[in-house]
């Protein structure tokens, strides 16, 4: 008997790619946001256990990405908008810094600096976000059918009419 993998039991990297980027490009942008700060979270935590075990590369790799996701959340931050907004750029360059440096000398001390700094505005923008309104969403299907369409019962369904189960006859 042959057994064919789908990737895991999970369905293939190509269908988790695609709903994640699906997921990212749906969300409104308060989730989005948390979807950042979730992501740099966990990069910082992968990092931190990597330094520790002395896993160089893990450890950049991680750090790397963390960088590119506060170097996004430092340029998409509209320091204009509102009078705290450069207390939280201040916080985005100190932590940058740090993670270059944690990265550079291999110090676990300041990755886990920049993770006590990150974790309580991630909870903040986690609850943010949920105070926030849901964005109202259109009706998937209008009421009634539009002008030149038959109503719903107006179709041929049964047997050899060609409106079986599938519409098919």
């Amino acid at each position: 008997m042959t057994l064919t993998s789908f990737g895991g039991g999970y369905g293939n990297a190509g269908q988790r790619n695609q709903y994640l980027a699906d997921s990212v490009l749906s969300a409104p942008p308060a989730r989005l946001l948390t979807m950042l700060y979730d992501r740099l979270l966990l990069d910082l935590g992968r990092a931190e256990t990597a330094q520790h075990a002395a896993d160089w590369t893990a450890a950049s790799e991680n750090l790397l990405h963390a960088q590119a996701i506060v170097s996004e959340l430092s340029s998409s931050l509209k320091v204009d908008a509102w009078d705290g907004a450069n207390g939280l750029l201040g916080v985005y360059n100190y932590v940058s810094t740090a993670l270059t440096n944690a990265n550079i000398q291999r110090d676990a001390a300041l990755t886990r600096e920049a993770i006590e700094l990150l974790e309580p505005l991630r909870q903040t923008w986690h609850e943010a976000a949920a105070a926030v309104p849901a964005p109202a969403t259109p009706a998937a299907f209008p009421a009634a059918a539009p002008a030149g369409f038959p109503a719903a019962g107006a179709w041929n369904t049964g047997p050899g009419t060609g409106g079986g189960s599938l519409g098919f006859g």
